[in-house]
């Protein structure tokens, strides 16, 4: 041991009067070194000053305002959780009273729903003729409205043409109208900016 200094942990060892197979020789060159037995003082003296002063102990709030300030990562399904216990606070009442009238007309709610959901689906015929008999009104009243609207926009001669050239004939002549309607819209742009540019 006598070839080199000791090592800060070693030094420790001997601060804190560990017994055990290894300390003997430590404290064995700490009586041959003057330098070892130097640093050993020292930190003794710091040791000793640490020992001696005045144990603070932080006020009750200073948790709350160290954690204020550090961003806590909360996961999404914690967040939901808090905000439908924050929702359910905000509607449930404070009283004992006031929550049990609640929890009645809550109770008797979704008893009348339950049971209407249930009378619904016992009537799956009447459901079904319903809903038929709605569907083909809406179906007739788009069809009716839409042939009234081209009769009144194009004519009934333009109609019969438009039913004799089948989806075809519709097709074309829809691509024809986007056809044009571009071209007269990028003709009309380009007249616009040959204009302001002749005025500039």
């Amino acid at each position: 041991m006598n070839h080199r200094h000791l090592l800060p942990t070693e030094i420790d060892l001997l601060l804190d009067d560990e017994e055990g197979f290894g300390v003997a020789p430590l404290k064995a060159h700490v009586r041959a070194c003057p330098e070892c037995m130097a640093r050993l003082e020292d930190a003794r003296l710091v040791t000793d000053a640490i020992e001696e002063l005045p144990h603070f102990a932080p006020s009750f709030s200073f948790a709350d305002a160290v954690m204020a300030k550090v961003p806590v990562f909360v996961p999404w399904h914690v967040a939901a959780r808090d905000a439908v216990r924050e929702a359910v606070r905000e509607w449930v009442p404070e009283s004992r009273p006031a929550r049990a009238v609640a929890f009645g007309l809550a109770t008797s709610v979704a008893t009348v729903l339950t049971v209407g959901i249930l009378w619904i689906a016992s009537q799956t015929d009447l459901l079904v003729f319903a809903t038929g008999i709605a569907g083909s009104r809406l179906r007739e009243l788009i069809v009716d409205g839409s042939r009234d609207a081209l009769l009144t926009l194009f004519g009934s001669q333009t109609l019969a043409l438009i039913s004799q050239a089948g989806t075809l004939g519709v097709l074309l002549l829809f691509g024809g109208f986007l056809l044009t309607a571009g071209a007269t819209t990028f003709g009309l742009r380009r007249i616009a900016i040959a204009s302001s540019q002749r005025r500039a």
